[in-house]
This record gives structure tokens, sequence and C-alpha cells, in this order.
């Protein structure tokens, strides 16, 4: 996929503001593969909303969005898993992590459905994120800080055309992030 196409889209629940300022809702907004984008913007604007919408999980919303001039609404149930498989990843604002697994056994679950991923990288991948003595518990033991870097790295293990991050470093120190950011660039390259 080259690019995630807005035309037009704003929320539902945003149709009738008038007092609505944004870069992306009521515009044509191309995100092209390769480019970092960030998107700030106070509590409440939707951008938790915007992630679920590319990655498909809601439609209460008016515009359109495509993949590389493809109407996402036209996307079959097979369509969707391929995307979901090769060209989003996504790391969600609430994790979405399994709390009876522990951190390996959670990216283990991406990795084994995108074939990108050994266990190997993993565990390397946890380690460099500082989990190493964490790798074997459960992720409902473990910090929201530390499942937020479980869930990053399983995002990682993956390939992906796009990455959707939706407050990835929330609950993180500003070494945690640092090393987030130098993780998500050099994986990017690759």
């Amino acid at each position: 996929m080259d690019k995630i196409q807005l035309y037009n889209v704003v929320p539902e629940i945003f149709a009738h503001r008038e007092d609505l300022d944004s870069d992306i809702w009521h515009k044509k907004f191309c995100f092209e593969q390769g480019k970092s984008y960030l998107i700030k913007a106070a509590s409440g604007t939707g951008k938790s909303s915007l992630c679920s919408y590319i990655y498909g999980l809601r439609d209460d919303y008016s515009g359109r969005i495509s993949f590389d001039d493809v109407n996402i609404n036209d996307l079959t149930i097979s369509d969707w898993n391929k995307v979901r498989q090769t060209s989003i990843g996504v790391l969600f604002q609430d994790l979405r992590l399994f709390g009876e697994l522990n951190a390996v056994e959670n990216v283990m679950i991406k990795a084994d459905l995108t074939s990108h991923c050994t266990k190997g990288k993993a565990v390397s991948l946890l380690t460099e994120m500082g989990l190493s003595d964490r790798l074997d518990r459960p992720v409902s033991l473990l910090s929201f800080g530390q499942q937020q870097r479980v869930a990053f790295v399983r995002m990682l293990c993956q390939s992906a055309d796009f990455w959707l991050l939706d407050e990835p470093v929330s609950h993180l120190d500003i070494d945690n992030a640092k090393t987030m950011a130098t993780m998500l660039t050099r994986e990017a390259k690759l």
C-alpha cells in the first residue's frame, strides 16, 4: 500500500460542528508510505477515532477513506485480513493485550499471524525495551507502561506499510519513550 487517502472525512459526532478546526477533518488528506506524521490535537477531537477508521474497526464517519484509491467500504473480510497482516500495524491506546499470556506470547500471536518476526527477534526487541526480567510474567501483572512496551513490540513484529500509534508514550518515562522512538525509526527503515 502506497497511500491512505481521506476525502472530506469527519466523525458523525462532529458533523454539525461549525467550530471544528482541523488539518484532517473535512479536508482532502493523504498519508504517504515512507513518511512520518504526527497528529497533535486536544483530547476528544478524534485521534483515536481516526486510527479506528483507518484500521476498519469503526465506520461512524462521513466522507471516504481509500487505500491506493480503493474505498475501504468496498473491502471484503478477506481484504481486511490481508491489510491487517501485511499493510497496517497498530498500537492501540487501550493496548488490547491478553492479560493471562506473558509478554513473549502476546507478541508471538501477531508474529505468528504475519510470519514476520521470530521468537528470538521478539525476545530481543522486548529486552531492548527493558523487559528482559518480565518476559515470562502474565502481562496483567505488569504496569501499564510495561504493557505499553509489550504492545509496541507486538506492533513491530509485523511487516507494514503504515504503523498507527495511538498515544504510544502516554505512560512511559522519557528514557523509554526515546528508546521506543529509536526502535521505531530503525524498524521503519527495514
